[in-house]
């Protein structure tokens, strides 16, 4: 029986020592390379796995089930493997509402940037709509609302970054200025390493509430090992956890 997680380039990812709170089983890292996932999931040598960075979306075509959640999304995050049936659920959208929630960022009502437009921004757009955020706009390279016409979104009050700027290594970037953002009520970062990216200082020093990818990581890994082997786990341990991974 094997757990881990699949994506690309994963040596910054904490997620080994995350599972090793939830329970004695052996969580392993599985890059691969795009055309390596046909005989990854054809062989299916797993019980249960997390997806990342850049395969959300990817995995859905091997996947015999979805969730209504992933389904909705269009994007899993999770993958278990019961009897040889590929069942695919997205648990950062539990993650992700966790995260607002223990930031106490309230976002009713309220005007919302998500920076980047891949699996991630998805789930972060869905549960800012259904926490009834006034507007929710996507900010991505190309699309109609990106980085040479962000003048027009200043008045952003929550600010998402869905993207790896400012992710281990590359620790000095920031996709934005926050001194822009005069209205800004609330950033979230889904990075966590490192614990405090550029635009989470800058967000710290204008005295805007904040808060990194960390809460989004154990909440979702929590719902995902609920996932992996059928049983409900109290929401407590997240906060046990995030104590124990403090970066």
């Amino acid at each position: 029986m094997q757990f881990g997680l699949l994506g690309r380039k994963l040596s910054h990812s904490y997620s080994p020592q995350i599972h090793s709170f939830f329970g004695d089983y052996k969580y392993e890292l599985f890059e691969k390379e795009p055309q390596e996932l046909e005989n990854f999931f054809k062989n299916k040598e797993f019980k249960g796995i997390n997806v990342t960075i850049p395969y959300k979306k990817d995995v859905i075509k091997y996947c015999d089930e979805l969730s209504d959640v992933a389904k909705q999304l269009g994007s899993v995050n999770t993958i278990v493997n019961k009897n040889g049936r590929l069942l695919g659920y997205n648990t950062d959208y539990f993650g992700f509402s966790y995260m607002i929630k223990k930031a106490e960022i309230e976002v009713e009502n309220k005007k919302a940037i998500v920076l980047g437009s891949g699996g991630a921004s998805v789930t972060c757009q869905a549960v800012l709509k259904n926490l009834g955020a006034k507007e929710v706009v996507v900010i991505s390279r190309n699309g109609e609302n990106n980085y040479n016409n962000l003048y027009k979104h200043f008045d952003a009050q929550i600010i998402v970054n869905s993207t790896p700027v400012g992710m281990y290594p590359n620790v000095n970037d920031s996709i934005i200025d926050l001194a822009d953002f005069k209205n800004c009520e609330g950033v979230l970062d889904l990075i966590y390493n490192p614990n405090k990216t550029v635009l989470l200082k800058q967000a710290q020093s204008l005295g805007i509430k904040f808060s990194n990818g960390l809460s989004m990581l154990i909440a979702q890994a929590k719902q995902s090992v609920e996932k992996f082997f059928d049983k409900k786990i109290d929401d407590k341990i997240i906060k046990k956890a995030e104590k124990e991974f403090k970066l």
